[in-house]
C-alpha cells in the first residue's frame, strides 16, 4: 500500500472496499437463492444495504473568512492535475456564493449550475430549488480544455452592483458589503446564491463532496447554509492565516457557526493554519522557522480551544505549486501531506466505522441466521446417516425421525403464522407512531405559527411565536420517543418468548432508535433560539424575517419530520425480520428434510445407495457452508485505513 498521506490512493481504497462489500452482499443474496432461503423481506433488507453503499457520500466543508485561502487549498488538494488553478482564487473576495463540488452519478456529466441571487425573493428553501434545475443557469464543462473550463468556473465569483434597498431586500447588510467604486450609492453583492459543480474527478466520483463557503458576512446572509448544510457536514476544515493569527471575525465565525453544540461534525472540526510560507526564513534557518510556526500553532489551538494536533500548518499556495511542478520537497515543506493524512486518519476512518456499525453488523447478523439454519440441516443429515449405518435401514427409526421433523416443521410453520399476525400488530403500532410525525400534523403546526407571526406586532411577539412552534414539534418527538419505547418493549418480549421456545439465543430485535430524532429536533431548537435572539434578526423587517424563518428553520424541521416518518413507517416491517428470517429458513430446511425422509422410508434402494445419497448431500451442504463462511470472512475484512494503521503499528514494533 502507498504512503498513508496519499489522499487519492486512500479514497480509492475506500471505494474499492465498498465495491467489495457490494460484491459479497450480492454473493450472499445469490447463495440464499441457491439454497431456497430467499424471501421478499430478505430481498428488501439486502437491497437497502446495497443502496446505502452506492449512495454513500463524504462531505467536507471548508470554512473561513475572506482571503484565508479556502479555494486555493481546494485547488491544491483536488485540482493540481490540471496544472493550474481551476477555481477562482486570488487576493480579496473570490468565493462570493457557497459552492458545492461533487460528481453527478445520475447524469454522468461535467457542468456548472448557478442559482441567481434573486431567488432569495421567493419563499422557497434552497433545498427545494435543487429540485428545479431549470431555474439555475447551466454551463457545460470540458475537462479536456482546462483554460476554457477555468474561464467558465470564474463565473462563480461574479458580483453585481445594486441599490442598497435591493441588497437589504435580498437579505444582505449594508455594513458587510463593499460599495460600488463607480456608483457610491450602490453596493456589490454576489450575482449567484449557490453554485453546483459536477466534475468527473477521481475523488468526487468516489463520493467525496466539497462545500466551499464564503466569508462571515455571506454566511450570515444565507441562514440555510448555517442552519443545515454546515452542521450536517461530516467534517469542517476551518482556515486561518498564519500572518494574521486568529482575528475577531475568525473567532466570531468559529463560535457562531462551527464549534456550536448542535453541529453534527461526526468526523471532527479541524483548523488549518494557512500561508505559513510567510514565516519561512531562509536566513535564520529551518529551526527558527519551525519555532515560529509552532508558536503560531499553539496560539491558534489555545484561542480556538482545540488540541494542538487538530491544527495543521500549511501553505496551500506552495503545496499547489509543488504538486504542479512535481517538486516533492516543496510539497512536503508546504505541509499539505499532513492535511491529507488527517483527512484519511480522522475523516475516512469515521465513515468506515459508520458503515461497519450500520451495515456490516446487520449483514453479519443475517449470515449468522443462515449459518444456524445450515447447522441444523447438517445435524439432521448426520442423524439420518447414523440410522443408515447398519446393513439394513431401520425404517421405524426413519419414521420416528420423520415424525419428529414434521413436529419441528409444524412448530416453525405456526410460528410464521403467528409472526405475520404480530407484524400486522406492529403495522398498527407503526400507524400510531406515524401519526405523531406525519405531514398533516406538521403542516397544521406551520399554519398556526404562520398566523401567530402575522398577528405579532413586536419582536417579542414574533420570538414567542417561533418558540411556540418548536415547543409543538418537540412535544411531538417526545411523544414519539415514549410511544416508541413501549413498542420496542413489546418487540423485546416477542423475541424473549421466541428465543425461549426456539432455542435461538442469538436473535436480537432491530431497535427503532427514536431517541436520535429527539436529539436532532432539540439541536434544531437551539439553532432557533440563537436565530430568535440574534440582534440582526430583531432589526429585520417583519416580512423578510418570517420568510427567512420558514425558509431555514421550518424547512429543516420538515426534513427531520420526513426522516422520522420514514423510520417509523419502515421499522414495523423490519423489527421482526431476524426471527421471521430464522423461522422461514428453518421451515424451508425442515420441509426438504421431510421429503427426503419420506423418500427414504418408501424407497427400495439399498443401504449403500442411501448412504451415498446422504454423503453427497452432506458434502454439498458443507460446500455451501464453506461458501457462506467465505462470504462472512470477506465482509468482516477490515476497512483500508484500519489495515494501514495495523501495518504502521507492526512497522513500529519491528
Amino acid at each position: 500500500m502507498k504512503h498513508a498521506g496519499n489522499l487519492s490512493h486512500q479514497v480509492e481504497a475506500y471505494h474499492a472496499w465498498k465495491k467489495e462489500l457490494i460484491k459479497q452482499i450480492s454473493r450472499y443474496r445469490n447463495w440464499l437463492q441457491d439454497n431456497d432461503l430467499f424471501s421478499d423481506d430478505v430481498h428488501q433488507r439486502i437491497r437497502r444495504g446495497i443502496e446505502l453503499l452506492l449512495e454513500d457520500e463524504l462531505t467536507i466543508a471548508f470554512v473561513g473568512e475572506y482571503s484565508r485561502g479556502k479555494t486555493e487549498l481546494i485547488n491544491a488538494l483536488f485540482f493540481s492535475g490540471f496544472g493550474q488553478r481551476m477555481l477562482p482564487s486570488q487576493a480579496g473576495r473570490t468565493t462570493m456564493c457557497p459552492t458545492e463540488l461533487f460528481f453527478d452519478r445520475a447524469e454522468g456529466r461535467d457542468y456548472l449550475l448557478l442559482l441567481p441571487i434573486e431567488s432569495r425573493r421567493e419563499s422557497i428553501p434552497l433545498q427545494q430549488w435543487r429540485k428545479h434545475p431549470q431555474q439555475w443557469q447551466r454551463f457545460e464543462l470540458d475537462t479536456g480544455s482546462p483554460e476554457i473550463m477555468r474561464e467558465v468556473l470564474a463565473e462563480v465569483a461574479r458580483t453585481k452592483s445594486v441599490p442598497v434597498a435591493e441588497a437589504r431586500a435580498l437579505g444582505f447588510e449594508e455594513a458587510m458589503l463593499d460599495h460600488d467604486r463607480e456608483n457610491r450609492d450602490q453596493v456589490m453583492i454576489p450575482a449567484w446564491r449557490h453554485a453546483l459543480i459536477s466534475l468527473r474527478h477521481p475523488l468526487l466520483e468516489r463520493g467525496l463532496r466539497i462545500l466551499d463557503t464564503p466569508g462571515l458576512n455571506a454566511l450570515g446572509s444565507e441562514p440555510e447554509l448555517t442552519i443545515s448544510m454546515l452542521p450536517n457536514a461530516h467534517a469542517v476544515i476551518f482556515l486561518l492565516s498564519a500572518d494574521t493569527g486568529v482575528t475577531a471575525s475568525d473567532m466570531a465565525m468559529w463560535k457562531d457557526y462551527i464549534t456550536t453544540e448542535d453541529a453534527d461534525h461526526r468526523a471532527g472540526r479541524f483548523a488549518v493554519l494557512n500561508k505559513i510560507d510567510v514565516l519561512w526564513d531562509d536566513l535564520q534557518g529551518d529551526n527558527y522557522t519551525q519555532a515560529s510556526i509552532d508558536k503560531v500553532l499553539h496560539y491558534t489551538a489555545d484561542h480556538l480551544g482545540i488540541p494542538a494536533e487538530d491544527v495543521i500548518p500549511i501553505s496551500a499556495k506552495q503545496g499547489l505549486l509543488g504538486k504542479v511542478r512535481g517538486d516533492k520537497a516543496l510539497r512536503q515543506r508546504s505541509g499539505l501531506p499532513n492535511l491529507e493524512k488527517l483527512i484519511i486518519d480522522r475523516i475516512l476512518v469515521q465513515k468506515e466505522q459508520l458503515i461497519t456499525r450500520n451495515l456490516i453488523n446487520d449483514m453479519l447478523g443475517m449470515l449468522q441466521n443462515s449459518h444456524a439454519a445450515m447447522q441444523a440441516r447438517l445435524a439432521a443429515l448426520n442423524e439420518e446417516m447414523a440410522i443408515c449405518a447398519d446393513q439394513h435401514i431401520d425404517r421405524d427409526a426413519l419414521r420416528r425421525l420423520a415424525d419428529r421433523t414434521q413436529g419441528d416443521y409444524d412448530f416453525y410453520y405456526k410460528k410464521l403464522i403467528t409472526l405475520r399476525s404480530s407484524r400486522r400488530l406492529m403495522q398498527s403500532q407503526g400507524r400510531i407512531l406515524s401519526e405523531l410525525v406525519n405531514r398533516e400534523r406538521f403542516d397544521d403546526h406551520v399554519a398556526k405559527t404562520r398566523q401567530l407571526l402575522k398577528e405579532s406586532w413586536t419582536s417579542l411577539g414574533m420570538s414567542r411565536a417561533m418558540n411556540h412552534f418548536f415547543s409543538l414539534i418537540e412535544d411531538d418527538f417526545t411523544n414519539l420517543l415514549a410511544e416508541g419505547k413501549l413498542a420496542e418493549k413489546m418487540v423485546s418480549s416477542m423475541y424473549k418468548r421466541y428465543n425461549e421456545e426456539a432455542g435461538a439465543q442469538h436473535l436480537e430485535p432491530i431497535p427503532l432508535r427514536a431517541g436520535r430524532h429527539v436529539i436532532a429536533i432539540r439541536e434544531l431548537r437551539k439553532k432557533a433560539d440563537r436565530f430568535r435572539h440574534d440582534p440582526r434578526n430583531l432589526l429585520t423587517e417583519q416580512t423578510l424575517l418570517i420568510k427567512r424563518f420558514f425558509n431555514t428553520l421550518v424547512s429543516e424541521a420538515r426534513r427531520l419530520y420526513e426522516k422520522a416518518q420514514e423510520d417509523v413507517e419502515r421499522w414495523p416491517e423490519e423489527a421482526l425480520l431476524p426471527i421471521i428470517q430464522f423461522s422461514m429458513e428453518q421451515k424451508q430446511l425442515l420441509e426438504q428434510q421431510i421429503k427426503r425422509l419420506h423418500g427414504m422410508v418408501q424407497s427400495d434402494k439399498s443401504v449403500r445407495e442411501q448412504r451415498e445419497n446422504l454423503e453427497n448431500a452432506i458434502a454439498d451442504l458443507r460446500r455451501q457452508m464453506e461458501l457462506a463462511d467465505n462470504i462472512q470472512r470477506q465482509i468482516r475484512r477490515p476497512a483500508p485505513t484500519l489495515v494501514q494503521q495495523k501495518v504502521v503499528s507492526l512497522s513500529g514494533i519491528a
